[in-house]
């Protein structure tokens, strides 16, 4: 087992990590924005996408392979669909925006589809449920990834595609969102990164070896050879994985990963489907089945019946009160790559978990 977790103070991290960004090159908007994001990651128990992105990112920057300060390049456009390219830009940026853009059509028209592609990494993609959730808005998303192939197809023993994630969000009146978000893979590369630097062990049945042999040892998938993620589910999370490779990029002309690790950063496509209730004249169906339903799964189980997202509101509540754990290897890397771009830390922002 690795050491205790360093506690972080999240208001002071999130003012670090504009620190760290703005010092790289980012305008206020871009570093406010990553640094929400990344911060929010570990805030709902995501460490894997949070601020521990920070190093890949800095080297990603300093090697041409993220540009700073993007904008939007809008490919077409009409009242109910954009397809968008994010230039490479940072994903927490470019996703932003283009959520912003999908719910403002959503709204005046009912639905939007948004094609968003090559973007740096997007980070959590249930952030961006939440951003249309918080619009009153139900959306569905489907991102593929292009990187060094990490997962393999159902049947196979080679790595050939990424975690392509998946997500769904849906608003409820008064209460938190149904939100919906997971890797394809049984387990996103970030937490086996995380695991690894914790010096905790996976769960058996995630990896394999480079040879194809169970192992749940989490620095085997960063080994050379390395090793292959399964798929959730074994076909189902294969076929969800297949519909988000072809749907996030294909459709969107946006890359597939059709080939061997050509670069060392991250590039997402991502397609989503905006919905507004209130203009389908179902929001308040939506809203008095979607509680009928929750009050009845919940029925006839003595323990509590966990909703998506619940688990990641409980964990902020705790976070906030009691500090961000962030595992000892993983600081270390942060403060090296902010001393990289000539910040320091604040002296108070952490302190050792008892």
């Amino acid at each position: 087992m690795g050491a205790q977790p360093i506690l972080v103070d999240d208001g002071k991290l999130h003012d670090f990590v504009i620190e760290i960004f703005l010092a790289a090159g980012s305008s206020q908007r871009e570093a406010g924005l990553i640094a929400r994001h990344l911060v929010d990651s570990n805030l709902r128990g995501h460490d894997s996408h949070g601020v521990g992105s920070i190093p890949i990112y800095i080297r990603n920057l300093r090697a041409g392979e993220l540009l700073i300060n993007q904008t939007l390049t809008t490919m077409l456009e009409t009242d109910t669909f954009a397809i968008l390219d994010g230039n490479e830009g940072f994903g927490q940026v470019m996703a932003h925006d283009a959520m912003n853009i999908g719910i403002a059509k959503a709204q005046q028209k009912g639905v939007a589809l948004v094609g968003l592609r090559n973007s740096h990494h997007v980070g959590r993609v249930g952030h961006w449920a939440e951003q249309c959730a918080e619009a009153g808005l139900v959306s569905i998303h489907f991102v593929n990834v292009v990187s060094d192939p990490s997962v393999a197809p159902f049947g196979g023993v080679s790595a050939r595609v990424g975690t392509n994630p998946f997500s769904v969000g849906i608003p409820r009146d008064d209460q938190r969102p149904v939100v919906l978000d997971f890797a394809t893979s049984k387990l996103a590369v970030g937490k086996v990164r995380v695991a690894m630097n914790q010096g905790k062990p996976l769960p058996p049945g995630a990896l394999l070896t480079a040879q194809g042999e169970p192992t749940t040892d989490p620095s085997v998938l960063f080994g050379v050879p390395k090793g292959i993620l399964l798929p959730f589910g074994d076909h189902k999370g294969w076929g969800l994985s297949l519909a988000c490779e072809l749907l996030g990029a294909a459709l969107t002309g946006g890359r597939t990963q059709s080939g061997p690790k050509r670069r060392n950063n991250t590039i997402n496509s991502m397609l989503s489907i905006i919905i507004s209730p209130e203009r389908l004249g179902t929001a308040d169906t939506l809203s008095r089945e979607t509680e009928q339903f929750i009050g009845w799964v919940r029925s006839g189980d003595n323990s509590p019946v966990l909703l998506p997202g619940d688990l990641e509101a409980t964990t902020t509540i705790d976070r906030k009160a009691h500090g961000v754990p962030i595992d000892q290897k993983s600081w270390s890397d942060i403060i090296t790559a902010a001393e990289a771009v000539g910040v320091a830390p604040p002296a108070d922002i952490a302190w050792q978990a008892a």
